[in-house]
């Protein structure tokens, strides 16, 4: 069963409107604090970008829908902070009355020493979070080799995060590229290892992803693990 967040290629939602080209980056101002706040947290070291991935999808249903992109990102943040033990829901209220009840000061938090000080940003945005690693799984598959994907869904954790599209699952396709081995995602947001395995470029027809498609000879091109994918049959 398709999951709220699954909506990639799902008819009955209307059209898609992009932003114009000169449109601002963060058309209110609160979204770039949402960003900043969520990448400050981030560098605490307490979760990695699948289990944020994770984390939003894992929204109440009406929360998902009726929520803005940045709320989203504050509604899932607020989530792990308490998840994760890096604050209690209190702490998150609009009124903490137990810390209005004493003067005393608050002892420095344990991760204080991982605060990101403003003087460090550029630097580690610079740095990125690389994905790529070595692995001894060996590439299955090479450019264009015809694959098939699997049924959309992590395999390792029931109702578990998954880069697999639903509107993607059992469809044929062609590898382009070989991106080398990347961390897999459907373990890594679960706290089960980064289980690194080659990762793919493969293209679809968007008649094979979808029995109506409006531009059927149009091209999809989706980067899928290779445990997402089974050889097709000569």
């Amino acid at each position: 069963m398709s999951r709220i967040h699954d909506m990639g290629g799902r008819y009955g939602d209307g059209p898609i409107t992009p932003e114009p080209q000169d449109a601002p980056v963060f058309p209110e101002d609160w979204h770039g604090r949402a960003l900043a706040v969520t990448l400050a947290c981030g560098a605490l070291g307490q979760w990695n970008i699948d289990i944020s991935r994770h984390a939003r999808e894992c929204l109440s249903p009406s929360d998902y829908m009726n929520f803005s992109y940045y709320e989203k990102w504050l509604a899932a943040l607020a989530d792990l902070l308490v998840a994760q033990g890096v604050l209690r829901r209190e702490d998150l209220s609009d009124v903490d009355e137990a810390a209005n009840d004493s003067d005393a000061a608050e002892p420095a938090h344990p991760l204080a020493e991982r605060c990101l000080s403003a003087d460090r940003v550029a630097a580690v945005l610079a740095a990125g979070g690389p994905a790529d690693r070595k692995s001894p799984v060996a590439a299955q598959y090479q450019p264009g080799d015809l694959v098939r994907t699997r049924l959309s869904g992590n395999r390792l954790v029931a109702g578990g995060h998954t880069r697999l599209p639903t509107y993607a699952s059992h469809a044929q396709g062609q590898i382009l590229r070989l991106h080398g081995t990347h961390v897999f995602p459907d373990s890594n947001a679960h706290g089960q290892g980064e289980a690194p395995e080659p990762l793919y470029a493969v293209a679809f027809a968007a008649r094979d992803l979808w029995p109506q498609a409006e531009h059927p000879n149009d091209e999809v091109v989706l980067d899928l693990w290779q445990s997402y994918l089974e050889p097709v049959s000569s």
